[in-house]
């Protein structure tokens, strides 16, 4: 009897071994899921450096390729406020969005004679110009890989940039302005990896062209983080995220010439995390 008893007694030691190693496995598989959060708010300072041409057509022919930093003396460097978030609405499935403002204005007495549009302004004339841009992105992201220290996906998105410039010459009664909201889909990629408990990196890729003969452009834009988790709740960050669209038009309706600009920075951010 205790002879077989000896095997049956090893055959369920091996069994409690093996059900034990399973049970401490799935609650550390669920811990590890705990420390993966539902979702986060960013509220970041963004640094910018602009760069930016551009010309309107009239109906009679050509504008002037105007560069507002140089030409128009318009900032080249600004600091805005910069807002987004992300949620988790399934294992493999997130939603990102940001918003962020960069307009600017001046005023300068021009050095050479721009055409823009139907108006004219002489050389040495004092314009103001005023240059409107807000950024709207909304981008949806399927993992491929999703693990507790990380994932790596596919996204689809819409960059919606409007943007409006204005010249102006009081004295002289002239105005000219021109918009353009370009609503634009993106594909690319985008992972995160926690590198330690409290360090974790970031990187987005993402880009659109399109040439239908009336209208061509592209755009392209990275972004790179790096965070400090210093809390339960809160990280401090750096970022840096690069930009480059341009657009060409003829389309005898609306907005006719091109847009070529482009902004790259740092953010400094904290973010807020919610929902394990």
């Amino acid at each position: 009897m205790n002879e077989r008893g000896g095997p049956l007694r090893t055959k369920a030691a091996a069994t409690l071994t093996l059900a034990l190693c399973l049970a401490a496995n799935s609650v550390v598989a669920q811990e590890e899921s705990a420390r993966r959060e539902r979702g986060s708010l960013v509220f970041g300072v963004f640094i910018t450096d602009r760069d930016t041409t551009t010309r309107l057509d009239s109906d009679f022919g050509s504008g002037t390729d105007i560069e507002l930093e140089s030409d128009l003396g318009l900032d080249a460097s600004l600091t805005v406020f910069r807002l987004g978030g992300d949620a988790w609405i399934g294992e493999r499935h997130r939603l990102d969005a940001a918003v962020f403002d960069l307009s600017r204005s001046a005023t300068r007495r021009i050095e050479e004679t721009i055409e823009f549009g139907d108006e004219i302004f002489a050389i040495d004339t004092t314009v103001t110009s005023e240059n409107d841009l807000s950024i709207y992105k909304f981008d949806y992201t399927y993992a491929l890989f999703n693990r507790s220290r990380g994932y790596f996906g596919l996204t689809a998105g819409i960059y919606v940039a409007s943007t409006k410039l204005s010249l102006s010459e009081p004295t002289l009664g002239r105005a000219e302005s021109e918009g353009l909201t370009a609503p634009l889909p993106l594909i690319g990629i985008r992972g995160d990896y926690d590198l330690t408990d409290r360090v974790s990196v970031t990187f987005a890729s993402q880009w659109f062209s399109i040439d239908t003969g009336d209208v061509s452009g592209s755009l392209r834009d990275v972004y790179i983080a790096g965070d400090y988790r210093i809390g339960d709740r809160w990280s401090l960050g750096l970022a840096y995220n690069n930009v480059i669209m341009n657009v060409d038009a003829d389309e005898g309706r609306g907005f006719r010439g091109s847009l070529d600009w482009g902004y790259d920075g740092w953010i400094a951010y904290a973010k807020f995390s919610f929902g394990r």
